[in-house]
């Protein structure tokens, strides 16, 4: 029965690596939808070559910050409880390497191909993790801190938090030391349009990373003992809602709409376990407006030139989901308890700092010693033939 069980937590979790691993399909082609065709083919690149990277630094450095681990030993020491040690990496792995998914989509168009794998690596084997042990891990006495003042832990199930909005607020200072692309915001105060090249591909990513979002948030018990079926329907309660709440506030666009289902997932992530869905429609709602009148206010009022509103969407609604667990959490309110507000406001307070500091240091850094951004030429003419020496669709050579 210890075989089953082991072997049945392991197909579980793997199951789970799978789906999350397909999300990164999603997060390829939400960002080859949104930006302009001459740069499709490196959002292409940049994603997958990402997650070779985050793969290489997490399993020598990132996941042994995390949680201890090491894996430069025996295959008869890895295969114990039929290799569950790895599955879990694998999963926790695709997690991990979401990081750099996100940051891809603020820093599109017009960012260099190298650096931003040497900051994949640093970021995804040091920063990321570091906040990671912290939450997941009882790494440095924080958790029990908090457990022996407040009366309980900071929660974050399926990653509001240690994920998206570290994702987001990473993202934020790497979009701000790059600046907006040449031509976005003119001298005279009018802004250029860059619609989205293709509305297909960007709901294709969009439907990808929803339906992989159930991998995501009901694996997040890594267990098939502490799965739960409320973690799904709060995961589809808050996609409905931040589906509807775009389509309100976003009056029709389709970007908003196909962002809005992202929104409420990205909210509910932390939450899901313990929330009514009533709840988690309304945590889901919140973040899908939260989305469009963000996005818009750091894209037409600010300046911000965030290509695909990374910041809105994953930091500012994944901190609004830490919060919202420490709300809609509480047996006021519905949910199942064992959770209080101040630890999730103090830890998503600290993964805001955490992520700041972590990514000016690292593209601060990078910036001043080999700079971050394509040139003018190379911006006018594209990422894909400055970069890869090809377009998404290169015309057939004439047939002499």
């Amino acid at each position: 029965m210890e075989a089953v069980q082991s072997g049945g937590n392991v197909l579980f979790i793997l199951l789970g690596a799978i789906m999350v691993l397909a999300m990164h399909a999603g997060f390829a082609f939400l960002e080859v939808g949104t930006v302009r065709k001459k740069n499709q083919v490196n959002a292409l690149v940049k994603i997958l070559t990402d997650f070779a990277v985050s793969t290489v630094a997490y399993f020598f450095i990132g996941y042994g910050i995390a949680y201890g681990v090491h894996f430069l030993t025996g295959v008869d020491t890895l295969m114990e409880k039929n290799g569950f040690e790895l599955t879990r990496f694998f999963f926790l792995l695709t997690f991990a390497a979401a990081i750099p998914a996100i940051i891809s989509g603020g820093i599109a168009e017009r960012a260099k191909f190298h650096p931003q794998l040497i900051a994949t690596f640093l970021l995804v084997g040091f920063v990321y993790p570091f906040f990671e042990g912290i939450a997941w891990n009882q790494a440095f006495g924080i958790q029990a801190w908090l457990k022996a003042t407040f009366g309980e832990e900071f929660h974050d199930f399926a990653g509001s938090v240690v994920v998206h909005a570290m994702g987001g607020w990473i993202a934020l200072p790497a979009v701000l030391l790059l600046g907006a692309r040449y031509g976005r915001y003119g001298k005279d105060g009018r802004i250029s349009a860059h619609p989205p090249s293709s509305i297909p591909f960007l709901a294709l990513g969009a439907w990808i990373l929803t339906v992989g979002w159930f991998g995501f948030n009901v694996m997040s018990a890594q267990t098939l003992d502490r799965i739960s079926g409320l973690v799904a329907l709060n995961s589809l309660m808050a996609m409905a809602g931040g589906t509807l709440a775009a389509l309100l506030f976003g009056k029709n666009d389709p970007g908003f709409v196909h962002n809005g289902p992202l929104a409420g997932l990205v909210a509910v992530c932390a939450g899901s376990d313990l929330m009514h869905p009533i709840g988690a429609l309304a945590v889901g709602s919140i973040a899908g407006g939260l989305f469009v009148f963000m996005f818009t206010l750091t894209q037409n009022r600010w300046k911000i030139d965030d290509v695909l509103g990374v910041w809105p969407l994953h930091g500012l609604c994944g901190a609004w989901g830490g919060i919202a667990a420490g709300i809609f959490g509480s047996k006021a309110l519905g949910g199942a308890g064992g959770i209080a507000f101040m630890p999730q406001l103090i830890m998503t307070g600290l993964a805001i700092v955490v992520a700041m500091i972590g990514s000016l240091l690292v593209y601060g850094s990078l910036k001043a010693v080999m700079g971050l951004r394509l040139d003018q030429e190379d911006e006018y003419q594209g990422a894909d033939l400055a970069i890869h020496r090809i377009t998404a669709t290169p015309e057939r050579e004439p047939n002499w």
